[in-house]
Parts: structure tokens; sequence; C-alpha cells
């Protein structure tokens, strides 16, 4: 890996299953207080639309480093209806090491998120990513290989983050350093404190490029065929990306610097930054065929989503010893009987807690007691086999 800062991804000697044995909300989307009770088998939550069961999904996400699912701002978080611009949610996870309690949320008197461990306060959020990862598909990605660069950089990074949970932190601080010196530019000011900022700034950026390309790379290798799903290859378009390529870091850090004196100008007039990871490109194509994704149909994008989002599960296992729980919203709905049959199996056989939503109880019927199955109903959650404490 290149000399750059990032943390080197080491296999993992152990494999580490994590699995939530309860999930609490307090004013949480439609949640004004819930609390589920839970073992380590699979979850499917069984709905109408607007139930509230991507907001399950989505309190789960929050355990990872990053904004969730809907990568939503946390004055969006509390129920429409509420005062405060206060919620909370806390989980039990099991591990192989035994049981750790997280919790995330934001506090009467605070306006930034904050995090425990254990019940005790955390230095950060992205500190929650040393127990726990999670990787999701929703219908919103549906249009992953289609729309901009934003959301497929957005997937890239949350992949980095769940092996290396630094990743977050090292993304935060360059952004923050980007909008800084877009102030600084929109003020004339000093020279000497726009290039020491700059530096700062190529440091960060060339430490998150060789993240992604070392993960994007031991994606590309690793992915394997998954019965009627593609197996996917991965590519990073990005001015550090591809420099680092042929570039010790050291000099690809001196040419970003060099690259931002030279657009000052340009970046202030247009109050954007020109060149940067920032506008990083993940492609994606079908290697068997070497389509790119796309060009593939829509029933092909969907399936290369579901064979993508099957490899990062296993190149976190494999490389971080740790199971992921898999977050699937409306997924198995848009797949035929046989594919359908082919993602429960390949899920089961996973070992990883998957959680899959649905309209239609009887989609999950399959799966029979090799999972947990509730019904969600305008806040409500009940067990098929009994019922959540509210």
């Amino acid at each position: 890996m290149h000399s750059s800062g990032a943390a080197q991804v080491v296999p993992s000697p152990g494999t580490e299953r994590v699995a939530l044995q309860k999930l609490s909300l307090s004013t949480f989307r439609n949640y004004s207080s819930l609390r589920l009770d839970l073992d380590s088998r699979p979850v499917t939550l069984a709905g109408k639309n607007g139930a509230g069961k991507t907001n399950l999904l989505e309190a789960v996400s929050l355990f990872a480093p990053g904004r969730g699912i809907r990568n939503a701002r946390l004055e969006d978080l509390p129920p429409h209806d509420s005062r405060a611009n206060t919620w909370a949610i806390a989980a039990t996870v099991s591990t192989t090491g035994g049981n750790v309690d997280l919790g995330t949320g934001v506090t009467h008197g605070n306006d930034k998120r904050q995090a425990r461990i254990d019940g005790q306060q955390a230095r950060g959020q992205s500190n929650l990513g040393d127990y726990f990862a999670a990787i999701w598909l929703t219908p919103q990605m549906d249009r992953l290989f289609l729309d901009g660069a934003e959301e497929r950089r957005r997937f890239l990074d949350r992949l980095v983050a769940a092996i290396d949970p630094a990743h977050t932190g090292r993304l935060i601080a360059y952004n923050n350093g980007r909008r800084q010196r877009q102030r600084i530019l929109a003020d004339n000011g000093d020279t000497a404190w726009l290039d020491a900022l700059e530096k700062s700034l190529a440091q960060k950026a060339v430490a998150i490029a060789a993240a992604r390309l070392e993960v994007a790379q031991l994606l590309d290798g690793s992915a394997q065929h998954e019965g009627p799903f593609p197996v996917p290859s991965v590519q990073i378009f990005g001015d550090a990306e591809n420099w680092l390529a042929g570039q010790p870091a050291l000099s690809v850090e001196d040419r970003l610097v060099e690259t931002w004196r030279q657009t000052r100008g340009g970046d202030a007039a247009t109050g954007r930054t020109s060149v940067g990871v920032h506008r990083t490109d993940l492609i994606v194509r079908d290697k068997s065929r070497g389509v790119a994704a796309a060009d593939c149909s829509t029933g092909e994008q969907k399936a290369l989503l579901i064979g993508l989002t099957l490899a990062s599960a296993k190149l976190i296992n494999r490389h971080r010893g740790l199971r992921p729980v898999l977050l699937l919203d409306e997924v198995a709905a848009h797949l035929d009987a046989d594919r359908r049959a082919a993602l429960f199996e390949l899920l089961l056989t996973s070992d990883c807690q998957f959680w899959l939503t649905g309209t239609d109880a009887a989609l999950f019927e399959p799966l029979g007691d090799h999972a947990q199955h509730f019904i969600v109903a305008n806040g409500n959650v009940t067990h098929l086999n009994g019922s959540v404490r509210p």
C-alpha cells in the first residue's frame, strides 16, 4: 500500500459475527418510543409503505460510521411534531467476545451527535465502528450506476469505512478543510494561510485516495460468482487516485498542492474546488461480459448491485474479521422467484444477521424459522409470534 497515512488493510486471523440483540428508539422518525427484543437470527419487517420499516433500518445504520442509509441531517431525525431537536437510539450488539451496548443521538443542550459505548462517552461517532459494521441496499440505490458520481463515491467510502472506521474522520477533516479553503478564497485571504491549508489538505486527500484504491483492488480481486448474481468489476477514476497509480504518495501530495495553487482564481470565481478526492468516481462492470453497469438493463443492474453488496460483505469479513449486518430495503419484491430463492440461500449461508423489508410478509415465508418476522404498522412493531414492548 502507498505510504500515505491510511491504515493498511490486514486480514484478521479470526471472524466475529455481529448481531443486534436489542434495539431501542426514542423520538426517532415516526417512533416516539420503541424497544425491540431480538435474537441473532435474521430479521424481516413487513408493512405498508410509510409504516416505518425503513426508519428501523436507518436506526441500525447509524451505528456504522457516517450518516446512515438516508444521509440525513441531524435535525431531520426527530418526529415532525417534536418540539425538541433530540433523539436517541441504543442497541445491544452480540459478538464472539461478548455483548456491547452502543448508543448515539442528540441530547438536550447539544447540537452535535454523541456516541456511547458500554455507557461511556466515546471520543467520536466513528468509534462505534470499532464494534459494528453494516452495509445496505435501498431502492434509492437502483440508480447508482446511472446518476452522478456522488452516490457511487459515497457507496465506496462506506465500504472503506466498514473496513477502516478512521476513514470517516479523514473524509470529514478533508471536507471541512476544503470548505475553509473556499471561504479564504472568497475573502481574498492570506496566501501563507492558504499554502499551509492546502498542504494539510493534500496529505488527507492522498490518505483517502490510497485507502479507496486498496479496497477497490481487494474487492475487484476477491468478488466471486454468486449464483444468478453477476460478478462485479470495479475501478476508481479520480485525480489523486490516478496519480497514485504511477507516483509515490509524497509526489502526489506535491502535485495536488501545486494544482490547487494554480486553480485558486478559478475556484474563487466558481465557489467550488475543481480538483480533489471529492470528485472521484467508481465505475462498476459485469466482469463476465465486460459490460459497464450503466449499459445493463434495469434487472441486470439490480443483480449487479446485489452481487456488489454480497462481495462487500465478504471483503469486510475477510479483511476485518467481522461479519457485518446487512440492511436490505425492499430487495426481495423486485426479484423473480428463482433469484429471490437464491438470494435467501446466499444470505443464510453468509452467517450475517440481515434485515429485510417488504410490503408483503408472504415474501419471507421461505425463510421460515431461520428468521424472526415482524409486522410494522403506523410506528408499531409486532412479532408474528408475540409483540414488542412499546
